[in-house]
């Protein structure tokens, strides 16, 4: 058993500078909230911050109960007052603050509103994002060739949308058709619509999953996803147990790159179908494409894109 002396680890790994949903696409330490509290020497979350889903805390749970050490939470109140950190500050889900309730969180207000209200309606701003002709692509997401997102936050949580190119090739949405809570997703298949006056389209989701909270700001403002489209213009958050699973088949930053730079070339030839050739100096497509040039036509841009 490991001693229970303040640990260094704490204050380091608590910082803000590598989001959640970077894990495993890059070298960042992503500590466990065991290794956190001092009760292991090295120990990585692999599975997202999903405490209630992770086999590793399971089984961490079940030698704790056989005596063999401490709970994370007992080593924790074993840690000098100022070390005492917040379980959702120890995994980046929230800002720094130290634990009021001894380490029992079911009694804690602030865990339970927390869960319910506060980490789902937080977007991930601000983005990293790569530019592809004038296309923003935000890095560390999973992306769905139905120009879908999906983006894993703490706790197991995926967050979805729709990407940059989506909104400026059609233009900015007079509203979207979303399902409700509780609701199904299937990956491929048609998860929501998106409407442009007398225009409509489905729009396929890049996972399966059931949806948990829907964004309702986009319900009366949908301009907020075609202004933020991977921030605060997120559409849901969705529950699938099997969280690699579930965006293994989706492209990651390298190959999404590829991906873009090719449908945006697809785009490109559409265009010069209508107006000739375009420029070759470098420049880059107009914000709504759609709505400059309809004789692209709403359908076949939907039908080849969506």
């Amino acid at each position: 058993m490991m001693t229970n002396t303040a640990s260094p680890i704490l204050k380091k790994n608590v910082s803000k500078t590598s989001p959640v949903w970077e894990i495993g696409k890059n070298n960042t330490p992503r500590p466990c909230i065991w290794m956190q509290a001092g009760v292991t020497a090295k120990k990585n979350c692999s599975h997202y911050y999903d405490c209630t889903g992770c086999k590793y805390d399971a089984a961490m749970e079940k030698a704790a109960a056989a005596g063999k050490h401490l709970t994370w939470q007992e080593s924790m109140r074993r840690q000098p007052g100022s070390q005492r950190l917040c379980r959702h500050a120890m995994t980046g889900r929230a800002d720094i603050r130290t634990c009021p309730m001894n380490y029992n969180c079911n009694r804690c207000a602030f865990d339970q509103v927390f869960e319910d209200m506060l980490a789902p309606s937080r977007g991930h701003e601000p983005v990293k994002t790569t530019q592809v002709k004038g296309f923003d692509l935000a890095g560390g997401y999973y992306f769905h060739s139905g120009h879908t997102w999906a983006a894993i936050d703490s706790g197991g949580v995926i967050r979805l949308g729709m990407d940059d190119f989506s909104f400026k090739v059609l233009g900015g949405p007079d509203g979207f058709d979303l399902p409700l809570v509780g609701q199904e997703l299937n990956q491929a298949r048609a998860g929501w619509g998106i409407r442009r006056k007398d225009n409509q389209a489905d729009v396929r989701s890049p996972v399966n999953g059931v949806i948990t909270r829907v964004n309702e700001t986009v319900r009366t403002r949908p301009d907020l996803s075609q202004d933020h489209p991977y921030g605060d213009g997120w559409l849901f958050t969705v529950h699938n147990a099997d969280i690699k699973g579930a965006v293994k088949d989706l492209m990651d930053d390298e190959t999404s790159i590829t991906w873009l730079d090719n449908d945006i070339t697809s785009l490109e030839k559409m265009i010069e179908e209508i107006t000739g050739p375009l420029a070759t100096d470098g420049g880059v497509l107009q914000r709504d494409v759609f709505g400059g040039l309809p004789a692209l036509g709403w359908d076949r841009l939907t039908r080849t894109f969506l």
